[in-house]
């Protein structure tokens, strides 16, 4: 696309002025803002970071939550060819000093007190950070840090700047070409060090188009941006093709009121990762414990009828009168109030993203009439290399290659992609650009895969993780990880077994679910470390990871990797404690180092382990958990083709 984001900011602003281009819920009421107001808020800021001095080519920090002034800021940087660089709102401030130095950040901005704090407490590793708007100024009225602004104050000096120089604003946009650098998002650290992921408009807005192409997006989509702007996934759908289409972004009050927002604003365009989708039915699901036994006898009855014949109507394929009725019966009774109950009443097209979603939790959205998708792609490739189209949807699948992309697999199984959307570089880093982005420019994924004979990509796991027992049976950790996931009851599991005899996996109760269960069974409990070591709680986890092998002993690949056993732990994992990312996936390396003593009991035969573990906690002090760890075994199936 031969332009730039803050060129179509412009374009909206001349042809649909007063047409809403975002909207914050303040108060209990929601605020819209138009395409006009907007490039006018954008133009005074960007006049103001002018005088500032923010030169073209610099980057500058964003910090905090979706915010129409964040975004409008990100634009106004843009609009003077410096590259806004969102980092994670929850992240502490130790995890920022090394973005913040590796980008020489000089300007940033944060949304209120507590980014601001964070901010200042890395000063005197940052030094450079000279400095620092805020948008939200509670509790900041007595701050008198050098360099410390509010974003009021600076919409007031460039407003005037503006009016001094009618034309700069236009001329700093002009200046802007499509192969400018637009962004850098900083990797989630997985395996390491994060790194910096360089794009230019020109790749950004490529992928935001063919996305919008791939399901003839417009601009009368609304879409709820909830989810972290450092994250690509959200970057991609609530900024990129926001200004590539032109339709509504809307900015919940908080992350507590998400869910009646998401219900009051009805998206028609949704996408979350499948920790969201997990826990949205998690909650339907202790609910329905709660009801009365009608009510559950009725629930279970038609989502009988949804999980046999919800896909393939939702795909458009032949079902028999009587379950077109029957469905039809459900759709009154249980599934439409269940959409409109999920805030997904109006919804149209739902993606998920970011690691593979469990088929069963996958089925059970489409069942009740949810279009929800699966699509393919990274940081690197700006999302969108794999999409799922209509009616071709499949859970084991992510898709086919959508517009420009091209797919090699290796000897190895690893997936390479060739597309427009690809990184320009890993910032500062040509070492880690040369081992991902070859001469041919092919980006190495280090995902593992293949095209079935419809020609969707199927991905195994990361080609790093995929191992072996042993024995020689194929070892998949995050396929095993995400089917213990789907029961509401398991948050989080972390499977360990390469090269080992047998697979063990360490499980997270979901507090919420597994607290609801005990509470009817008048279970006493005195915290999640109690809870979590209750024989009653052992036995609901082991009915799960059972019902998992039993699945297992049905795949002809992976009937050799069913759990033999497994411990529930002591706390839950936490990205302030290193063991998961800012994305929340599993740090599998770092986890299997920090817990290496309940892995040697694992398969050491034994029945408890005691451990103790550092924890940090949300206002920055530390203090450690510890317990007596039960080990429990699992019973295994014998493989069923060998039955047959």
């Amino acid at each position: 696309m031969e332009t730039t984001f803050p060129r179509l900011l412009l374009q909206h602003a001349a042809q649909r002025p007063q047409a809403p281009a975002m909207r914050e819920k303040e108060y209990g009421i929601w605020q819209p803002l138009t395409w006009a107001e907007l490039a006018t808020m954008v133009e005074h800021l960007a006049c103001g970071l002018h005088q500032a001095g923010l030169a073209r080519g610099e980057h500058m920090v964003v910090v905090g939550a979706n915010r129409p002034r964040l975004y409008a800021m990100m634009l106004a940087a843009q609009s003077l060819g410096a590259i806004p660089v969102p980092l994670y709102q929850d992240a502490v401030a130790a995890e920022c000093v090394f973005p913040i130095n590796n980008a020489e950040v000089r300007f940033a901005l944060a949304e209120d007190q507590e980014q601001v704090d964070k901010l200042l407490e890395v000063r005197a590793q940052c030094p450079q950070v000279g400095t620092i708007y805020y948008d939200d100024p509670r509790g900041l009225r007595n701050y008198a840090e050098a360099g410390l602004h509010s974003v009021d104050a600076l919409l007031h000096a460039g407003a005037q700047l503006a009016q001094a120089q009618p034309g700069l604003f236009r001329a700093q946009v002009d200046a802007g070409r499509p192969d400018d650098v637009a962004s850098m998002f900083f990797t989630s650290g997985t395996t390491g060090q994060a790194k910096g992921v360089v794009h230019t408009h020109r790749t950004l807005l490529d992928r935001a188009q063919a996305g919008a192409e791939f399901d003839k997006l417009t601009e009368h989509e609304e879409v709820l941006a909830y989810m972290p702007p450092a994250w690509v996934g959200q970057n991609i759908f609530s900024y990129a093709q926001w200004l590539a289409c032109g339709y509504v972004v809307n900015c919940p009050e908080s992350a507590g009121t998400v869910m009646i927002d998401l219900k009051e604003i009805g998206p028609t365009y949704y996408f979350a990762p499948p920790r969201i989708f997990e826990g949205l039915l998690t909650s339907v699901m202790i609910r329905m414990e709660d009801a009365g036994a009608i009510k559950r006898r009725m629930f279970h009855a038609f989502m009988d009828v949804a999980r046999r014949v919800g896909p393939a109507l939702r795909d458009g394929q032949a079902v028999g009168a009587l379950d077109r009725l029957l469905y039809a019966l459900g759709n009154v009774l249980v599934y439409g109030p269940l959409r409109n109950n999920l805030g997904m009443s109006r919804v149209r097209v739902a993606y998920t993203a970011g690691e593979a979603i469990g088929p069963d939790l996958f089925t059970f959205y489409r069942s009740i009439g949810v279009n929800l998708k699966q699509l393919y792609g990274s940081t690197e490739t700006a999302v969108f290399v794999c999409m799922q189209p209509d009616n071709q949807v499949h859970a084991d699948t992510v898709g086919i290659p959508c517009r420009g992309v091209e797919i090699r697999l290796e000897a190895s199984g690893e997936i390479l992609v060739r597309s427009p959307g690809l990184l320009k570089e890993y910032y500062k880093n040509p070492q880690a650009t040369a081992e991902v982005k070859d001469a041919e420019g092919w980006y190495h994924t280090g995902d593992a895969g293949f095209l079935d004979a419809r020609g969707h990509l199927k991905i195994i796991d990361r080609a790093k993780d995929v191992g072996r027992l042993d024995d020689g049976s194929m070892f998949a950790p995050k396929y095993i990880e995400n089917k213990l996931k789907f029961f509401p009851h398991i948050k989080e599991a972390v499977a360990v077994g390469d090269g080992r005899r047998m697979v063990c996996v360490m499980v997270n109760i979901d507090f919420d679910a597994v607290g609801n269960w005990a509470e009817r069974r008048n279970l006493p409990y005195a915290g999640y470390t109690d809870l979590a070591q209750k024989a009653e709680v052992y036995a609901l986890v082991q009915d799960c990871i059972e019902k998992v092998n039993a699945d297992l002993a049905a795949d002809e690949k992976l009937a050799g990797s069913q759990i033999h056993r497994f411990l529930v732990l002591h706390k839950e994992l936490d990205a302030d404690d290193g063991e998961l990312t800012r994305t929340n996936k599993v740090r599998r390396g770092f986890i299997a180092e920090k817990y290496q003593v309940l892995v040697d009991a694992l398969y050491g035969g034994k029945t408890e382990q005691y451990i103790e573990t550092q924890v940090k906690f949300e206002d920055g002090r530390t203090g450690s958990v510890s317990a007596t760890l039960k080990i429990a075994d699992a019973r295994t199936f014998p493989p069923l083709r060998a039955a047959a």
